[in-house]
């Protein structure tokens, strides 16, 4: 596989062009899949592997990478581009980069959404769909006649995707909305 990523670069970087020296699995693709790995110099690898402190000015190369036709270069760009987006000049090329519906899936796989809604507990833990959490306080339960108790364990909770303060869950056979404020995974 090593010769064939090497014919493929001509022995140069995919990303910037300069020498290669290391080849670069881009998660989570199988490294022995030839289409999920690329050619990197010393530069690209360091500070994709975090080796290296990332270098928005050595990434302006992206606006020639993100054209490439290895999907794995573009994937690069395109989760580089969405890191330093806060740098002002990836925004333009992030809505210039083109790609398929799968690439852009894998791609997607590796960039955190900042817009998300994020339900966390009572001590700033993460929540997610199927948790099991507790409750840290007694609540009435409006409409529903019953006090649910402290250190009652709501099993398999569901998120409410527009507001980050609710979760749902069933306490005594009945689903409620809970507070986030009053929960702890």
């Amino acid at each position: 596989m090593k010769k064939e990523i090497t014919k493929r670069s001509n022995g140069n970087c995919e990303v910037c062009g300069a020498e290669a020296t290391a080849i670069y699995t881009v998660a989570p693709k199988d490294a022995k899949d030839i289409n999920g790995n690329v050619h990197l110099c010393t530069t690209c690898n360091d500070q994709l592997t975090g080796a290296a402190e990332v270098d928005g000015n050595h990434w302006r190369v992206l606006n020639d990478a993100m054209w490439s036709e290895v999907d794995a270069v573009k994937v690069i760009a395109y989760r580089m581009l969405h890191q330093l987006k806060g740098e002002g000049w990836p925004m333009d090329l992030i809505d210039m980069i083109y790609l398929e519906d799968d690439v852009l899936a894998w791609a997607k796989e590796g960039v955190e959404d900042e817009n998300a809604v994020k339900h966390v507990d009572s001590n700033g833990v993460v929540l997610e769909n199927g948790d099991s959490v507790v409750l840290i306080k007694d609540l009435k339960v409006k409409g529903g006649g019953f006090t649910a108790k402290r250190g009652t364990a709501v099993r398999n909770i569901t998120l409410v995707h527009d507001n980050p303060e609710h979760i749902e869950g069933k306490v005594e056979g009945q689903r409620i909305v809970i507070l986030t404020q009053y929960v702890k995974k």
